[in-house]
């Protein structure tokens, strides 16, 4: 899953000339350093067991697996299946059940780097009060506060055109672009050729690295893109939906995504510290992939989602933009999503849709989901969040198995 990778200091010139080098290597390099990865959970690991999480006072309560009525065998199953490596590199996971965090566990893993072998810099071990870059996450973030920005007046409607709110960029109000609205924008279905799964995240040729190359500045980059389908007919991925999103924010409420998310959003949530990492050299945030969060942090999300938009008794979102959330956009129903082990899901305002089943039981599930295994899962049906945060940015994605085989089982059968 997508978001820029890229960051302002790029020589963008001089990379255009040898990208196939650079892709080359870098697919060398991947392959050894997977290798290695290999062989490091290969090793004998200590069994996991299992360790309540800690109250630090950030208002979010805490309890036990038990309490709360969770297998306690499954999920150490399951981590310990994490442990041994199969399902990729995994930072983190959480979980939240009926009111309280009771999982809480952090592995060894690498910071994710741009410029280094398969994207891993530093092997650390990670730690609750660790900021995590969490990729494509940071699309549902941002769709978040256009729904703010619309509970608080400063957008009328999902269904204005998107040039209500770009008045440098009214000179690429043509040839059906002007029907774009922001809502095909939260539903990645403009009808922009552009398509980000396309080409390696190594590539200039890939639209969302693309515009970091470009003599343009990124809004004229995504807008100049060619209308190859009727608004809200078409799904094709790309970030740069996100980073208009970001931008008409701007216009709208006068204030830069990370302004104004601070302050209708984190601050309401008690999340004191974040990080908006990227932003290009025009000052236009790259809203599809730059954010920093904690993963508790990223369960308030998830949380407040879980409690129809509802945050300690404050609402922070309309019930109805989670309930448009929870359920993919007509046409976004079924999308093979590359380098994970999801399957065919659906895909609503910027956040992903499934049906899974538990057994002879059926329920929905929704999640932001981010490039290298970052979530935050909502499965309402089991009253209930699930956060990861990972580094497998050139090897598959493999946390859907370990949800519907341990996690969401564990849920309905106590040991």
């Amino acid at each position: 899953m997508g978001g820029s990778k890229k960051m302002v200091t790029l020589k963008t010139k001089n990379m255009k000339s040898d990208k196939k080098q650079v892709l080359f290597y870098t697919m060398i390099h991947s392959i050894l350093f997977s290798i290695l990865l290999i062989s490091c959970y290969s090793q004998d690991y200590k069994p996991y067991v299992y360790q309540s999480p800690t109250n630090i006072n950030d208002e979010i309560s805490v309890g036990t697996l038990d309490e709360v009525g969770i297998n306690t065998q499954l999920v150490t199953k399951g981590i310990n299946r994490i442990l041994s490596g199969r399902h990729g590199e995994i930072h983190s996971l959480l979980m939240y059940k009926d009111g309280k965090l009771v999982l809480e566990e952090y592995f060894e893993g690498s910071k994710f780097k741009w410029d280094a072998p398969g994207h891993r810099g530093e092997w650390v071990s990670w730690k609750p009060d660790m900021l995590h870059r969490i990729h494509s996450d940071t699309k549902s973030i941002t769709a978040i506060c256009i729904g703010i920005a619309i509970d608080q007046g400063f957008i009328g409607s999902v269904d204005q055109s998107i040039f209500d709110y770009l008045p440098d960029h009214q000179h690429l109000k043509k040839d059906g672009k002007e029907k774009i609205t922001i809502e095909h924008l939260l539903t990645m279905t403009s009808g922009l050729h552009w398509y980000e799964w396309g080409a390696p995240y190594s590539s200039a040729e890939n639209p969302i690295i693309g515009i970091w190359y470009s003599d343009l500045d990124p809004v004229s980059f995504i807008l100049n893109g060619s209308l190859e389908h009727a608004p809200g007919t078409h799904y094709s991925y790309y970030g740069g939906h996100q980073i208009l999103l970001g931008e008409i924010l701007k216009y709208a409420s006068g204030m830069t995504i990370d302004e104004f998310s601070k302050q209708y959003l984190f601050e309401p949530l008690a999340i004191d510290t974040v990080n908006w990492s990227t932003k290009f050299e025009d000052g236009v945030f790259e809203a599809a992939g730059g954010l920093e969060m904690r993963p508790r942090d990223m369960a308030k999300v998830g949380i407040t989602f879980l409690n129809d938009g509802v945050w300690q008794s404050t609402q922070i979102l309309d019930k109805h933009w989670i309930q448009k959330t929870a359920n993919p956009y007509p046409g976004n129903e079924r999308i093979n999503v590359p380098g994970t082990d999801e399957r065919r899901v659906g895909y609503s305002y910027s956040w992903w849709t499934k049906s899974i089943t538990d057994g002879s039981k059926s329920s929905n599930i929704y999640w932001a989901g981010g490039w290298g295994g970052q979530r935050i899962l909502v499965a309402p049906e089991y009253n209930t969040v699930i956060v990861f945060t990972g580094g497998s940015y050139l090897s598959k994605v493999k946390q859907m198995k370990l949800v519907e085989k341990y996690l969401l089982p564990a849920l309905n059968s106590k040991i």
